[in-house]
């Protein structure tokens, strides 16, 4: 009994540990929105986020992450992006870092001529910066 009770309690201990271990990892898998604002710099030329964002080459991106593809009404959207749109894409923010990768290998004929960001990182701090900014 009392071998038992002495695994059953490492087990119970071990549960416990793992729980207390997943948050932190979640949160780094999340990616940390103060270091996406400074890679944000690389797409701001393109794009705009905040009160007052305005379309530019590329589209406003409040409110993108969860938001249908190709779905601003007064962006001129390529008609690569509009054929992801009719195939149901929604900016997921799997969909999002695969996008910030490599935008011309997940978009063949996007308008969008940003090479990409080869670091899970950076594209992680990224759509961790945008979440903050919400649809208007």
């Amino acid at each position: 009994m009392g071998m038992r009770a002495g695994t059953t309690f490492t087990a119970a201990l071990a549960v416990a540990a793992a729980s207390l271990a997943t948050p932190a990892a979640r949160a780094d898998a999340a990616g940390d929105a103060a270091k996406g604002e400074k890679v944000f710099k690389k797409c701001a030329a393109c794009h705009a986020v905040g009160a007052d964002a305005k379309n530019k080459v590329g589209p406003v991106l409040n409110g993108i992450v969860g938001r249908p593809a190709a779905s601003i009404a007064d962006f001129a959207y390529s008609d690569a992006m509009k054929a992801k749109a009719a195939e149901g894409l929604v900016w997921t923010e799997e969909e999002i870092g695969h996008l910030l990768e490599n935008p011309k290998g997940y978009v063949p004929g996007t308008k969008m001529s940003f090479a990409g960001l080869r670091k899970e990182e950076e594209r992680a701090d990224v759509i961790a910066y945008l979440a903050t900014f919400a649809a208007p």
